[in-house]
């Protein structure tokens, strides 16, 4: 089915829009900054705040209140504009990030990183959707190469600078460094940034958030707990969410665009890179300095190529949009990602240059797939609709990160994690064989997408992309 027409964009100057885009670019560097930042710590912080039972729960608790918020602030944009709620998520991301890093137990810390994942959901969603409204498709790829570039920036400074940090001072500061970029994001979006949304009267679907906070929280810890009711009760809750989701008028995923192939098989495609992805990439700085023996500099610099090649291919995605169907590029994504799994399966007692070298490979699936599928998303969905259905792609990414981390923690297990070495590079293989499965599914569901011949639609350089 062709996607509608979207709605004018809005006037607004090109000297606002500069501004707005500047103040954008710099929330989004303090949301990729802290991400790769604090990866790199996590040995560290184990060691000194001890729980190593409780090593993903940093990771999968932030993911996880990240994502679930994400469709709200989304939502809740459409409803009363973006602006203000960007703001809002600064000021809450800022004072999450100071909690972490004055935590003094790991306890304390899962709730300060659940505080932060609240304020990290509003930056990147809203950011995206700002964009989405600002430019038009062709102008949005410029845009998006840049915010991809920004993404390089700090994939490519981010875990070095974790590791410094970590060793030069202390792993707190990896928390702290991100506190001047947030406070320049707010002085700049409070100075320049317009209203793009368009208030109208609508409810928030908190009974949809609850659900959908408690099912897959009970998940992920009954996942790392290994307690199997945890598990089965947390699954009925997500059912019970998205039965909730069907009967809301304004619900936290947008249910109504899902009725169609082309929004589902984006919400697939990034559920199940998502948990492919960062389930994997939660373990690659404890397998540095666990099983290779390297510091925490080498752990961050491990992570590295990974996050350069999502960026790089992101770029020439924005680039590539103008002359190849998004459906083309979102395969290609996904057969690399099928490729590079499967070496990573037989290279997890390879020296570790050449896990550098396929994680960067696994970087560059990630960027043709990941963008391809939001930007496929975005322009097969009404105006209306655009703020809920960009949070929730990346709801569905994230989520998949959360379940991920998780599930990955339960193939390597604890001990593993706590005695390095043989056991933990088993354990990661098993991670892997999990990661390749995940992706087939996702290449096999990119599949269903249908490239729309240019005679039959006018605009078929901006819309490349149709299902049956």
């Amino acid at each position: 089915m062709t996607a509608p027409a979207p709605a004018p964009l809005p006037v607004i100057s090109p000297q606002v829009r500069r501004l707005a885009t500047v103040g954008l670019v710099v929330g989004v560097f303090l949301a990729a900054l802290e991400a790769s930042v604090v990866a790199t710590a996590m040995p560290s912080v184990i060691r000194e705040l001890g729980g190593e039972h409780l090593y993903a729960l940093p990771f999968a608790v932030y993911l996880l209140t990240s994502t679930v918020s994400s469709p709200l602030w989304g939502r809740a944009s459409d409803i009363v504009g973006r602006r203000r709620l960007y703001l809002w998520g600064v000021v809450i991301f800022l004072i999450g990030s100071a909690l972490c890093g004055i935590s003094q137990n790991m306890p304390t810390l899962i709730a300060a990183r659940a505080v932060q994942g609240i304020g990290a959901g509003a930056l990147l969603p809203l950011t995206l959707t700002m964009i989405g409204e600002l430019y038009t498709l062709a102008e949005r790829s410029r845009v998006q190469s840049f915010i991809s570039g920004v993404w390089g920036v700090s994939g490519l400074l981010g875990p070095l600078l974790g590791g410094w940090l970590t060793e030069a001072l202390s792993w707190r500061w990896t928390f702290y460094a991100s506190l001047p970029f947030g406070i320049a994001a707010l002085v700049i979006a409070l100075r320049s940034l317009p209203e793009t949304g368009q208030p109208r009267a609508a409810n928030l679907d908190w009974p949809g958030a609850v659900l959908f906070t408690a099912g897959s929280g009970l998940i992920v810890w009954g996942l790392e707990q290994r307690q199997w009711v945890l598990v089965g009760v947390g699954a009925l809750i997500l059912f019970a969410a998205v039965a909730v989701e069907r009967r809301h008028r304004d619900p936290l995923l947008p249910m109504r665009a899902l009725r169609d192939r082309l929004p589902r098989v984006a919400f697939a495609g990034n559920l199940l890179g998502g948990a492919a992805y960062f389930g994997v990439i939660a373990y690659l700085p404890l397998y540095a300095q666990g099983v290779t023996g390297g510091s925490a500099t080498a752990a961050g610099a491990i992570l590295t190529p990974m996050l350069v090649g999502w960026t790089l291919t992101a770029i020439v995605t924005a680039r590539l949009v103008k002359t190849v169907p998004l459906a083309r590029i979102a395969q290609a994504g996904f057969l690399v990602l099928v490729v590079m799994f499967a070496a990573l399966i037989f290279a997890v007692h390879a020296p570790l240059w050449v896990t550098s070298v396929l994680g960067f490979a696994v970087g560059t699936g990630m960027g043709f797939a990941m963008l391809s599928l939001l930007l496929a998303a975005q322009e097969g969905s009404p105006r209306a609709e655009l703020g809920a259905v960009t949070s929730g792609v990346l709801f569905a990414r994230q989520m998949g990160g959360a379940l991920g981390v998780a599930l990955m923690a339960l193939l390597i297990g604890p001990a593993a994690i706590e005695t390095g070495g043989y056991p933990l590079a088993e354990g990661l293989r098993r991670a892997y064989e999990l990661s390749l499965g995940l992706v087939i599914v996702a290449f096999v569901l990119s599949l269903l997408l249908r490239v729309i011949p240019a005679s039959q639609s006018g605009r078929a350089s901006e819309r490349p992309v149709s299902v049956e």
